[in-house]
């Protein structure tokens, strides 16, 4: 049932070429909830196969991170804490959330934005307490970009190692894909539920 879409998945990687990387992973790396997995893995598994250039794929990956990673820094250095608080729940992004990023970016430093980005329930949004630090924009930019290199590149060889085994690679995504579904589910539920209650 959904080897369809992991075919359109991989095929989509592979029409969108270096630029779709590049947009994809910016999406990841901001406030859009979108698997940096379904991106990477396709990536590499199409340089096995000769349709697309391993170290161009992962510095187009790495080229988008930083972007989206910015993107965020710069968001909250111009609009503040109140800003990501009040609209961020349009993105499923909870008061919650950030302070979680926020106590982490305490506890561990300017190095937390190279840590955090390893970390799934912290790597998309570490860039906001950084922001909100106004922690200088060149250590910030070469702990992000060391970061998400350690990332994408796991994740483009993972693609690449495996991708002698079609049928492992469409398992893999098949998971990934039912997480997502699930994932946006729960979200659209509660969102719906939040949205309901506000009108009563």
């Amino acid at each position: 049932m959904l080897e369809p879409i992991v075919n359109y998945v991989v095929e989509t990687v592979g029409s969108l070429g270096y630029f779709g990387i590049f947009i994809m992973m910016f999406l990841e790396s901001s406030f859009f909830p979108f698997p940096s997995e379904v991106v990477m893995i396709p990536a590499g598994y199409l340089a096995y196969k000769g349709e697309m250039n391993i170290f161009i794929a992962i510095f187009s990956g790495i080229a988008g991170s930083l972007a989206g990673a910015l993107f965020n820094y710069f968001l909250a250095i111009k609009y503040g804490r109140a800003f990501l608080i009040r609209y961020g729940k349009y993105f499923f992004i909870s008061e919650n959330t950030i302070k979680k990023v926020e106590d982490f970016f305490k506890e561990h430093g300017h190095i937390s934005t190279f840590s955090g980005r390893l970390i799934p329930a912290v790597r998309q949004y570490i860039s906001f307490p950084a922001g909100l630090a106004r922690m200088n924009l060149l250590t910030f930019s070469i702990y992000t970009t060391l970061g998400a290199a350690i990332w994408v590149i796991i994740l483009a060889y993972l693609g690449y190692f495996i991708g002698g085994n079609e049928a492992l690679i469409k398992e893999y995504l098949r998971y990934i894909i039912i997480v997502i579904i699930v994932a946006l589910a729960i979200m659209g539920y509660f969102y719906y539920k939040k949205k309901r209650k506000c009108k009563q």
